[in-house]
């Protein structure tokens, strides 16, 4: 590809700008570019046919188009008042506290995720892939399944349930929890967990689809059986595609 050369290091804004007509087509409303990286048969496999091909058809039915760009590294601008797009994507590995994995700008109602995937395990990769589908997804999220799954919030912080399923979401409920008494109020705090929540446990549910994961235990994970309803109401919404499994008793048993 004759544009590789010029990658160097490209602020993710402009490589859209410059490289958008160059995607290189997937399944659906997916496509990519290699930026600065060429990708094997197995690397396409793992980091886009794979990851794709478990997302259920109702939630890719409400994405924009999808256009991932795979660099070697991400930089963070580091200025003041960045914005979307002003990450950079290079070839070099940038100072640990500039490194960044992922980042994502719209454009004319098409959505660009970057991630850096040099010297990253491939299971990081699928979260990171997971959680920024997941964003895009609480971005357009309908009535039903905001109503459902803020129903579902409420009812956990009324009954004093512990912990959450990830960093984000559960600051923002301590927060939330310190802060108003009343939880059953609708109130910006309670509006900002919830999209935090609903997205961490997207990103989870999509992750458990695709592959193998253990979900880590301790005193901030939610308990089992909360996650679990959780989950059920997830794939009530976005059911999986045809031949994957979600919990263990969808497995078929060996013969």
């Amino acid at each position: 590809m004759s544009s590789q050369s010029d990658l160097a290091r490209l602020r993710l804004a402009d490589f859209v700008e410059r490289f958008r007509g160059q995607m290189i087509p997937l399944s659906g409303k997916f496509a990519y570019f290699p930026a600065s990286l060429p990708l094997t048969g197995e690397d396409i496999d793992e980091y886009l046919q794979e990851p794709i091909a478990a997302l259920p058809p109702a939630m890719v039915a409400e994405l924009p188009p999808v256009n991932l760009l795979l660099a070697p590294h991400l930089e963070r601008n580091g200025g003041k008042g960045q914005k979307a797009g002003d990450a950079y994507i290079t070839a070099e590995r940038p100072a640990e506290s500039k490194a960044v994995f992922s980042a994502e700008l719209m454009r004319g109602g098409e959505s660009f995720l970057a991630f850096a995937i040099q010297e990253q395990e491939v299971a990081d990769y699928h979260y990171r892939f997971y959680h920024g589908l997941a964003k895009l997804i609480s971005q357009r999220w309908n009535g039903e399944s905001q109503m459902a799954y803020s129903k579902l919030l409420r009812e956990e912080l009324c009954a004093g349930v512990h912990g959450e399923v990830d960093e984000q979401s559960w600051h923002l409920k301590q927060g939330l929890v310190r802060r108003q008494v009343n939880l059953r109020r609708e109130t910006k705090g309670f509006q900002e967990y919830a999209v935090s929540s609903f997205i961490d446990t997207l990103t989870l549910y999509l992750h458990g689809i695709c592959c193998d994961i253990d979900v880590e235990t301790g005193p901030r994970q939610l308990p089992s059986r909360y996650l679990r309803r959780r989950l059920d109401l997830l794939y009530g919404l976005y059911p999986p595609p045809a031949g994957y499994a979600v919990f263990p008793e969808d497995l078929s048993p060996p013969k």
